[in-house]
């Protein structure tokens, strides 16, 4: 009995060590980052920057980690069935941008934590503070009701004797505390304002319409995922009854807008990367504080600032850190 029981043991050991070597010579698993992005096209440039940062921290997509990208291709309404397939891959983390993105991941996880760079989350609901997120929530946070102050006083600045503007938004951008503030700054500047909501394609031609029959002289468009997918609509009808606007984005001056003021969206990303390592390596995302841009971008329209009939002064142009000609 003594030698059967020694053998047994002697087995199960050996069978315990072979197994515990096979364990520590497994591969780790390599990390899966989720990816919810509203437009391919849109944020193929805020992608890249994404990865560029991933790749400054030593990570490489397909190797080191791999990622599982979902477009809504400006389909918001297919949001919370994409953030879902995410969710119950599952991955490690998701990494997403504007307030029906970033709310259709909140719905889809609790637990999964979420990179995002978005107006207002306090306000939002998305984050109890930008000190200590709690929840599975962090990343970047600006203030469209800041930005757009300041690409109001630009267009002022732009538009000699202006004193007619017309504010242009969606509920799903930066929301009515960036209008509310727009309308404070642009009254405090002796500004009649008209605000103008689009909640459809159709609204656009309506809105800009209503716009010239009041006598605007320009035009503010506050951050809104779904004027951004229909922007060639809003920048051609712009152009067909001339009037000068402050947009929201870059992409928006490139293709006709006078000027913009905003965040560095790209520097942005690259930072997104840096909470994706943290939470990698084992940081809680609701004890990451959320962080405020550092860059900026002043970008004018010379092409479109001729064509209105506009001599834009030397003080303005100075500020600049692109001009588009």
């Amino acid at each position: 009995m003594n030698r059967r029981l020694a053998i047994v043991l002697l087995g199960a050991g050996l069978l315990a060590t072979l197994t515990f070597f096979a364990f520590e010579q497994r591969p780790a698993a390599v990390p899966r980052i989720g990816f919810l992005g509203y437009d391919s096209r849109i944020q193929a440039e805020r992608l890249g920057a994404f990865l560029e940062g991933l790749r400054a921290l030593g990570y490489e997509d397909g190797r080191t980690i791999v990622i599982e990208y979902r477009w809504a291709e400006g389909r918001f309404e297919r949001l919370p069935e994409l953030a879902t397939e995410l969710a119950r891959l599952p991955v490690d983390v998701i990494v997403t941008a504007a307030p029906p993105l970033v709310r259709a991941a909140q719905r889809a996880t609790t637990t999964i934590p979420i990179v995002m760079s978005v107006h207002d989350p306090v306000g939002m609901g998305f984050v109890g503070t930008l000190a200590r997120p709690g929840g599975n929530i962090t990343g970047f946070a600006f203030q469209d009701s800041e930005l757009s102050t300041k690409r109001l006083d630009l267009l002022r600045q732009a538009v000699p004797n202006l004193s007619r503007v017309a504010i242009l938004w969606n509920k799903e951008g930066g929301g009515t505390d960036a209008v509310r503030a727009v309308e404070h700054a642009a009254r405090t500047l002796g500004l009649q304002v008209l605000t103008l909501e689009v909640q459809e394609l159709s609204d656009f031609t309506t809105r800009i319409a209503e716009a010239t029959s009041w006598g605007a002289q320009g035009l503010i468009q506050l951050a809104s995922p779904f004027i951004t997918k229909n922007r060639t609509t809003l920048l051609e009808l712009l152009r067909v009854n001339r009037l000068p606007a402050s947009c929201e984005l870059r992409e928006y001056v490139v293709e006709g807008c006078l000027l913009t003021y905003s965040a560095s969206l790209n520097a942005i990303f690259r930072g997104m990367a840096s909470f994706v390592d943290r939470i990698l390596k084992g940081a809680k995302p609701g004890e990451l504080a959320i962080e405020q841009p550092r860059e900026f971008e002043l970008v004018i329209n010379l092409k479109t600032a001729q064509s209105l009939g506009l001599v834009l002064p030397p003080s303005l142009l100075a500020q600049t850190t692109e001009v588009i000609r």
